[in-house]
Formats: C-alpha cells, structure tokens, sequence
C-alpha cells in the first residue's frame, strides 16, 4: 500500500467502525451513533436503500419469469450450495444472495453457507422469529460440563431484551414459561381454526407442552417512535424476502440504519471489503481497518478508536483470523486458538404433518407471514430429563388450506376443473423441529489460501457436523411430532428426517465464543476481546452455546450492550 499523508489519515479517522451491515451491524451503528461517536459503517456489498432498491416488492406471481423459477443451467452454474436450502433462489429473491462461484468455499464435510452481500446483509431476509434465551441455556454449559461457561446470565441481558423488543417491534403472547421468557409483545397475530383445535387438544393432553403464536418481530400495533421512523402495520402479504416497503418486519434497511443516519454521526460506505484489522502491537490494541473497495480494486484504511466486528460469524472470524500477525500468528486475538472453533448452526428439517378434517367451511384471511410454536419441553427440569440426549428443541409450524395449485399435477380440465377450484383444497398441519447443537471444539472453520474468492482473496474451509447427541434428539422430534398431531386428530400423519447439513438453519454461530476464561475464550462477558480490548465482536460469532431458539433477538441485545458499555470505557479513557 502507499504511504499516506497526514490529511488523508485525519479524513478517514472515525470514533468507531462497525464492519458489517446486517442484524447487528445495523444494531451497532444506531446506538454507537445515538451515543455521539462518529461512526464508520463497512458494508462488503452494494448500497440497498429502503424501499427504493426493493425491486420485486410489489410483483405478481405473473410478473416474475418462468414462475418465479430459476434456470437449471443458471443454479448449476452459479447457487449449486445456495439452493441447497429448497427456497433462497427464486427470480423474486435471487439478487439477495451470493453467487456460490463468485464466493467459494470448501467442504470436508457438507456445510450451507446461505450468504447475502449487500447493505442490510440477511436481515432483509431473515425469519423474524424472535424468542429469549433463558437461564435453561446460559447455565446448559456449566451444568452439563459442556464447553465453556456463559460470563452472563439472562438478568444481565434481560433489560436488554426490553429495550430491544420494544423499539424493533415484536408480536408475541406472554406464556409464563421459564424456559422461555416472557417480554415486551405487540399483539400477537391470530391462529387459525385447526391450529387452535390443535393448541387445545395437546394442551389437555400433555401437560408439559404449550402452543402459542410465534413471536416475530412484524409490527401488529406500531408505536409513535416506529412511525417516525417510516414503519407501518404489517400488510399479511408474506412476501417479506422481496423487501418489505411498509417497514413492517425489522431489517437493518427500514429501521437502525435510518436511525443512525438521522443522527448526522453514521457514515454508511459500503462495496468496501474489510480483509483484516490494523494492529499497533506497541499500543496493544486495533487502530483501524484495512479494506478492498469492490469498484476500484484500491485498497484503503480507515481509523477507529473501537472496532464492532459484526461481519456474520464465519465471515468476522475470515475477519480475524486473516489478521494474522507476529503477536497472533493464527489470528488477531486468539491466544486460547478459540477462533473459528465451536461452530453451532439449529438442526432441523424432522417433524410430521398429516391432513386435518371437519374444517372444510372455515378459512382464513390474508396471508400471515408467521406460524405456531411449541416452546422446548424436553430436559427442562428432573422430570423432563432424557437418558439419550441432553439440551432441547422446540416446533415451529402452521396450519393451511391446499389452492389452486394442487391441481396441478391432475389430468383434469374444462368444467369439472372450473367445479373444483371454486372450492379450496384440503386443511394440513405440520410442525418442524428446531434442535441444539451442541459447541464441538473441532467442528471448526480454517483459512484457505488456496481456494481464492474473486477478489484473489483466502476462502474458508469447512469440517463441521452434527453428533450422537443431535441424531438421538432427532429421533425424539420425529416421533414427538407424530405423537402430537395423532393426539390432536390429525389424519395421514407422516414423520420425516429430512436431509439436514450445518449451516442449513442459518443460524451460525461460535467462532469466537464468549468467556470467563481468556486461556479458552476469544470474548469476555462484554463480547470484548481479552487479547484487543477495543475490539468488540457482537454477531453469532460471540455465542458460547446455541439453545433451541432463534438467536437474532440475542445478537441484538447484546450488541445494545456491548455498545453502552464500549461508549462508557471510551469516555473514561480505559479504550
């Protein structure tokens, strides 16, 4: 690189960088920039603004080419992993995600990286589901000798999770379950007729087992501040993977980034690749970033005083570990070789469904962009305890009636076809589970300099499975599933054990995982580096188990923390 002037240093000198746009870059940028820090936002990918740049928002099913299908020859040539998943390319979506040839990576053993490189990063596309951890799983590691210990536990992070819910939004109904805690709901969008004729029937049934509404981050009841914020009440179009132009879901796009502009302290640069974090080792700490402009091909710094890495946590780790210097000769802060170990995802993909009779003269309105959910029940006290697998799971799922498209593959036509499409197909029910997977140490991530992306850049190396632990859960959330719907009068039930590879949830996480211990931890209690103390890592990376939950609202809370807390070190002159 060449030598930098004085003035060129001094224009790009920020109080803070976060690196990435996404969940908790979003996250970090609103409230390091609410707190008065001059804040640099680095996005890898293209600018996506709000609405604007949304461009299949508002497109009928006939607007899309070949029915909203993708070419064969186009997924072979460039979503063969991306496509794994059953629903990420699709002509409405498609621009949201990476292309796999562009952006490669290697398996030892089957991984689904689902990535988006764009401003907003996958909170456009997220599920929105949104629960809070409890006690159950910041305490699973240390009772189960799993792993390390959590430095937290759920009253450091609950009035986080207050904060959190409240100004994103997030409709839900309050159970009273330890296991999952109660917070601060919108209301709740309804269930149907056979998903409430199913709450019913297991309820009375099974003790220990609740159903209750997702709780999703979908605006039911908007307050006065979202409003202000451009956000309106959600639309039940559920076309919410296309950009939603009422601000009704919480993205990055249509909520922390415009509060962070409009507090004149973000700057937003985004096509700017960080490849690795600048290390003053006579300071002993991070003093900016170094990055690749996607345009130009120039490579640039940039200067901070703190540094959020919320890259996605295999990418933040990519981050870290191609920060490699003589004082950390495989990584920039992992003296505990913690770095890009312990990689958890949620196994799914196992469950039932079956055909629900007697409803045939009720239906329902819209299209609701959420489903029911089964809180975990399995290991949550001395009763509940099973004998061939430790930690949980819990359901997600939905009840719904067949369309048009069931006749599809029927060799039917003219009035007898009309006849039949004037009625609505049958009612189906299905539940799918959402396990934990426990924090292996070798079930890892490495660096590969010898598979270079298309910027000549090292890709990563994937060795990462599920166990004995896991495929024993599994059988339990088949045959739970089974036993739920029979109970409830489901006909036809089926059970599956779909083909599941880590990384298909999309809910990475562990590569640089929370501590007490910095001799086995990359982060302490304050998703701080013990080894760079102005270096704060809030994304998956940071998460020291994985519970059975979907872990967004905690990467939030957390960084809503970890900011509050950098800002204060700041100002007393300890960063």
């Amino acid at each position: 690189m060449s030598n930098i002037n004085g003035k060129w240093q001094q224009d790009n000198t920020y109080d803070a960088i976060v690196i990435g746009s996404g969940i908790s870059g979003g996250w970090a940028a609103k409230e390091l920039s609410e707190k008065g820090l001059k804040t640099l936002v680095l996005e890898r990918g293209r600018m996506v603004k709000h609405v604007t740049d949304y461009p299949t928002m508002n497109f009928n099913p006939w607007d899309l080419k070949y029915a909203d299908r993708v070419p064969q020859d186009e997924i072979d040539k460039h979503y063969p992993k991306q496509n794994r998943t059953g629903y990420t390319v699709r002509q409405g979506w498609k621009h949201w995600f990476v292309k796999d040839d562009e952006h490669p990576y290697t398996e030892v053993k089957r991984f689904d990286w689902i990535r988006g490189y764009h401003v907003g990063g996958r909170s456009i596309v997220w599920g929105r589901q949104s629960y809070r951890w409890s006690d159950l799983d910041f305490e699973a590691n240390l009772k189960d000798g799993i792993a390390v210990d959590w430095p937290i536990r759920y009253k450091d992070i609950a009035p986080w999770y207050d904060y959190v819910e409240e100004w994103i939004g997030v409709s839900g109904s309050n159970e009273g379950l330890p296991q999952l805690p109660d917070g601060k709901f919108q209301p709740p969008m309804e269930m149907n007729c056979v998903e409430t004729d199913l709450k019913g029937k297991v309820e009375s049934k099974f003790a220990d087992r609740k159903i209750t509404m997702g709780r999703t981050a979908h605006l039911t009841e908007p307050t006065e501040q979202q409003k202000k914020l451009g956000r309106g009440k959600c639309q039940f179009r559920n076309l919410c993977m296309r950009g939603c132009p009422y601000g009704a879901y919480f993205s990055s796009n249509g909520a922390s980034l415009i509060a962070a502009e409009q507090t004149g302290n973000m700057t937003l640069r985004p096509n700017s690749i960080v490849h690795s974090i600048i290390y003053d080792k006579e300071k002993d700490k991070a003093t900016g970033v170094k990055i690749l402009d996607a345009e130009s091909k120039q490579e640039m710094e940039f200067y901070a005083k703190i540094i959020f890495v919320n890259a996605s946590a295999l990418n933040s780790a990519w981050i870290l570990m191609n920060s490699a210097n003589e004082r950390f000769p495989t990584g920039l802060g992992n003296s505990s070789d913690q770095l890009g170990r312990n990689v958890m995802d949620h196994h799914f993909q196992v469950g039932a469904s079956g055909n629900a009779e007697g409803f045939e003269d009720r239906y329902y309105s819209g299209r609701r962009a959420n489903g029911i959910y089964i809180p975990r029940y399995r290991n949550v006290d001395a009763k509940s305890r099973q004998k061939d697998f430790i930690r949980g799971y819990g359901y997600q799922g939905g009840a719904s009636r067949e369309g048009w498209s069931r006749l599809i593959a029927e060799m039917n036509f003219g009035k007898g076809m009309k006849e039949q499409l004037h009625e609505p197909g049958r009612w189906t029910m299905g539940i799918n589970g959402f396990g934990e997977f426990l924090p292996y140490e070798d079930n890892r991530i490495t660096l590969n300099k010898d598979v270079l992306d298309m910027y000549g850049m090292p890709t990563l190396t994937m060795d990462v499975e599920i166990k004995e632990n896991e495929l024993n859960m599994r059988k339990d959330m088949q045959a739970s599933a089974i036993e739920m719907l029979e109970a409830a009068g489901i006909k036809d039930v089926k059970g599956y054990d779909r083909n599941y590879g880590p990384g298909l949830g999309i809910h990475e996480m562990g590569t640089a995982r929370m501590g007490r211990d910095p001799k086995t931890s990359v982060l302490n209690s304050w998703n701080q580096m013990h080894d760079v103390k102005n270096v704060f890592i809030t994304d998956g990376a940071c998460m020291t188990s994985a519970a059975c939950v979907n872990p967004s609202l905690t990467y939030m809370a957390l960084t809503a923390r970890a900011a509050d807390y950098a800002v204060s070190e700041l100002k007393k002159g300890n960063l």
